[in-house]
């Protein structure tokens, strides 16, 4: 199979292989949890009955799809699974906690660095659950993180970076080669970057401003994302957050069960939130 070359920059990259790095690195997540032993007492409202039919990558598409969610809202899941793996050691991302909890974290994502997002009952329908099982998904996820909702734009390209030198399938996707530096290379690199600030103010515009009006400051990088990105510093072949969810697994509880997976209805925007249409 032909390697595919992406963009150094995760802005620049197509979003739907963007997507298949994501569910790439979370899929592997799935099959290590899964093997953890059920604790009941361990259980979340994430949890589902049985896993859901529909797989990671596709569930993670529809979503894309329908909600026109942007890079930096599906990039931003990565640190928030390993911010409440932190503060919740006994939280894991499994084939039961996995589907809702993506829809949870692209609908707060959105909220808190979009200026144009969906409804919770145009969520809800993408996501195959009801609008006030939603509204509980969105309150437990926020009490998880401590409403730390945010990050750096460094963060989120660390995190572009490590999933395509992790993927599961070796050579699949590599990083172009940076551009060669001329007299003029500088002038052209910065013009680059006035642009492509403008470009996607949308998404990290808000995450700078959100991050000056936090009041407990500037968070440090956990444990588990030091040892996520551990594969940067060296090549070692162990996926990159393993390490971040051996933790004892939580029994079943609660479903998504029959995700929808027929068109959905027309959403009803309000006020300045995104008007896309299923």
């Amino acid at each position: 199979m032909e390697t595919v070359e992406l963009p150094r920059a995760f802005e620049d990259a197509d979003t739907d292989y963007l997507v298949i790095l994501i569910a790439d690195m979370l899929q592997r997540l799935i099959a290590h949890n899964d093997q953890v032993p059920l604790s009941p007492e361990a259980l979340t409202r994430f949890h589902s009955r049985s896993p859901p039919a529909i797989s990671v990558l596709e569930y993670i598409r529809r979503i894309v799809k329908y909600t026109k969610v942007e890079k930096s809202c599906l990039l931003i899941t990565l640190h928030y699974i390993d911010q409440i793996c932190a503060r919740h050691p006994r939280f894991m991302i499994s084939s039961l906690t996995v589907h809702r909890f993506t829809i949870a974290s692209v609908a707060v994502s959105s909220k808190a660095l979009c200026d144009v997002f969906c409804t919770n009952s145009h969520y809800a329908k993408v996501g195959g659950t009801r609008v006030d099982e939603l509204n509980l998904l969105e309150r437990e996820f926020l009490a998880y993180i401590d409403w730390n909702l945010t990050c750096t734009r460094e963060l989120l390209q660390a995190y572009y970076t490590n999933l395509i030198r992790t993927h599961s399938v070796p050579d699949t996707f590599r990083l172009a080669d940076p551009i060669a530096s001329e007299s003029d290379g500088d002038i052209e690199v910065e013009d680059d970057s006035k642009s492509q600030n403008q470009q996607h103010k949308t998404s990290f515009g808000r995450v700078q401003s959100l991050q000056r009006l936090q009041l407990s400051g500037p968070v440090a990088p956990t444990l588990e994302q030091s040892a996520a990105f551990a594969a940067l510093n060296s090549k070692a072949e162990s996926p990159c957050a393993v390490d971040v969810v051996r933790r004892e697994k939580r029994s079943v509880l609660d479903g998504i069960d029959g995700i929808e997976q027929a068109a959905v209805d027309n959403p009803r925007p309000r006020g300045r939130r995104r008007t896309d249409q299923a």
